[in-house]
């Protein structure tokens, strides 16, 4: 007997553009939730023309809408605003990533859906949340990353701060959408009454969160975290050292028993067996010193010789990947992290796979990304019960 999907049975409606909420439908569709994604009519949601194409379609979009079910819907207009008040009785939770006021101005804000179903969930991104004087502000994850003080971290100390390379913010804001999400559904789940609630989630508040203990450590000591490179302050060892082919590798050894073990597999047991040096807060005051002993061992060694000998001696190492790399990794590839798939036109790809793994109801990927209004037809006929003649006059209409 198959066993159902974890999140089999709830009901999503995505409202939501670009990369964070639609991220957060994401991990909802690869587990089992029923994703319903509202889509403008006439050229969806702009990620379908973001970065590189395959025909008249995002490559990304294919990964960030698979098991998605795609409608349209113009919800400027008064027609639309109804269609989605009809849904709203039908789902669980409505995802959504407006500037905030936005849906109120149409009349689908928190207060207005809550009166047509008490026990819908609301999960709401926006760049810095849905009050506060930044309120209206206009919010996108750079900016969250620069204000919610990771740009500020990240590069070399002699040069302007850099971004990392994705849409990390974004991300990041994406993942906390689906566990307040699933929070709330678990609290609603023990109430008798099952009632709903709104999750409001800020961009550069899910930024800032990350920022590990640097708050209290401002405000004990003064101590302003500045940029550093490749290390991590305060944390040694842990680098990007150099090796005889050119390459790099990253090691960890800022445990005090795998500093032991890598201190003697460079042949310095004089170092591993200095008190000075056999605790965190010793070796982070002399950082300098130990990163130049280590990386004058790795120069000696190609990149395959040192990772072979820090594996044998159980000390954290490795390579630093380019998805070229990644895609002829035989751990991605046993974990099923690259996914075989055949675009619309039978094209072969991989996708990546799906994280977290679980032992018993693991997710899936059903389908890529959906055509625009591919689901049309079933969610108005379907869920909804509309006729065919209904559809013909909505989309004569623009509305879908």
């Amino acid at each position: 007997m198959t066993k159902k999907l974890p999140l089999e049975g709830v009901k999503v409606l995505e409202m939501g553009n670009f990369v964070a909420a639609p991220f957060a439908g994401k991990i909802f569709a690869e587990f089992g939730a029923e994703v319903i994604k509202i889509e403008e009519p006439t050229s969806g949601d702009p990620l379908r023309n973001w970065r590189l194409m395959h025909g008249n379609t995002s490559i990304w979009w294919y990964v960030q809408a698979r098991n998605k079910k795609s409608i349209t819907i113009n919800l400027r207009k008064s027609e639309g605003q109804n269609i989605v008040k009809q849904l709203v009785k039908k789902v669980d939770v409505v995802l959504e990533n407006f500037k905030p006021g936005t849906l109120e101005k149409w009349g689908l804000g928190y207060e207005e859906l809550k009166k047509l179903n008490p026990s819908i969930i609301m999960t709401r991104i926006s760049g810095y949340g849905q009050t506060g004087p930044y309120r209206d502000k206009a919010g996108f994850g750079s900016v969250a990353e620069a204000i919610g003080g990771l740009r500020y971290l990240t590069g070399y100390p002699d040069r302007p701060p850099v971004r990392v390379g994705i849409a990390i913010g974004d991300l990041v804001a994406g993942m906390y959408a689906v566990i307040g999400t699933l929070m709330a559904l678990h609290v609603r789940d023990k109430d008798a009454e099952k009632r709903g609630q709104l999750i409001d989630v800020a961009l550069y508040e899910s930024v800032f969160s990350l920022l590990e203990g640097m708050l209290p450590e401002y405000v004990l000591t003064g101590v302003v975290r500045e940029r550093s490179g490749s290390t991590l302050p305060g944390v040694a060892p842990s680098n990007t050292y150099e090796c005889k082919d050119g390459k790099h590798v990253v090691i960890g050894g800022n445990s005090d028993n795998i500093f032991q073990r890598l201190m003697k597999t460079i042949g310095r047991e004089d170092i591993a067996n200095d008190p000075r040096y056999s605790n965190n807060q010793g070796r982070a005051e002399n950082v300098e010193f130990i990163d130049s002993v280590i990386e004058s061992w790795t120069k000696k060694h190609t990149l395959e010789e040192v990772l072979t000998m820090l594996d044998d001696a159980l000390v954290p190492a490795g390579p630093i990947y380019s998805i070229k790399d990644i895609v002829n990794d035989v751990q991605y590839k046993e974990r099923d992290m690259l996914l075989p798939v055949k675009l619309e036109d039978g094209k072969e790809c991989l996708f990546p796979g799906i994280v977290p793994k679980l032992s018993d109801t693991p997710g899936e990927m059903k389908w890529i990304g959906p055509k625009l209004g591919e689901h049309n037809e079933e969610i108005y006929m379907g869920l909804l019960g509309y006729s065919h003649g209904q559809l013909k006059k909505l989309k004569k209409e623009g509305v879908i």
